[in-house]
């Protein structure tokens, strides 16, 4: 039977959210919006771009100014980010998809980013090859936490849930492998503290991209 890992992208495979917070500080003075500080833009991370705006702005997801920052996001982020792209990829994870691929395991993406943003990061940080699947957030009705993107993956790969495990460095992707019955591995290199995906009961908890190869080979 096969055997997959899941994969988040920003703060798991790609140090991004750096980039992140410079696009949404460039995207509000472009359109002349309030300036937010790098911590409330931090705490986005993880959430569809509709929701991330949605809540720094405070106002609903269908307000057309979300649309518009999301819109000029998407090209601000093309510019900001891909050039730095290879210089972002966290240590240990080229040689750790590849020990994993030579393990027999499936690689996926499930992300919170839109597909075209997230298949145009993974090509410029020279991943996209490691991987048979990758989903967007536009991609499914209802986005992480929500268990859809891991169905989708799964469903792609004929594979049973007890079979995957997802790896991500917040709660969205500890609180999906659970809704989809999945093993999960939470990597504190990222987005969220100890503290807080702690606090979404991952199988596993790791610190570097070689613990999360470690994790699953004791999950598989």
């Amino acid at each position: 039977m096969n055997r997959c890992v899941i994969f988040d992208l920003d703060g798991t495979l790609v140090d991004s959210p750096r980039g992140i917070i410079t696009t949404f500080a460039a995207v509000f003075s472009q359109l002349d919006l309030p300036t937010m500080d790098s911590a409330s833009i931090r705490g986005t991370i993880g959430l569809p771009l509709p929701a991330a705006f949605a809540k720094l702005l405070g106002v609903a997801e269908d307000d057309p100014r979300v649309a518009e920052c999301a819109q000029l996001y998407q090209s601000t982020f093309r510019k900001i980010v891909l050039p730095m792209a290879p210089q972002l990829v966290f240590p240990g994870v080229f040689d750790g998809l590849q020990s994993l691929r030579e393990d027999g395991f499936l690689l996926a993406v499930a992300t919170s980013k839109f597909i075209a943003n997230a298949e145009a990061l993974l090509v410029a940080a020279g991943l996209r090859e490691e991987f048979e699947v990758v989903v967007g957030a536009d991609q499914v009705a209802k986005p992480k936490p929500d268990p859809e993107s891991g169905f989708v993956v799964l469903k792609k790969l004929g594979v049973a849930p007890e079979r995957a495990v997802m790896v991500g460095d917040t709660t969205h992707d500890v609180l999906m492998a659970h809704a989809a019955g999945m093993s999960s591995i939470g990597v504190t290199y990222g987005v969220h503290s100890v503290e807080q995906l702690l606090s979404a009961n991952p199988t596993w908890l790791v610190d570097s991209f070689a613990g999360v190869v470690a994790a699953v080979g004791e999950c598989s």
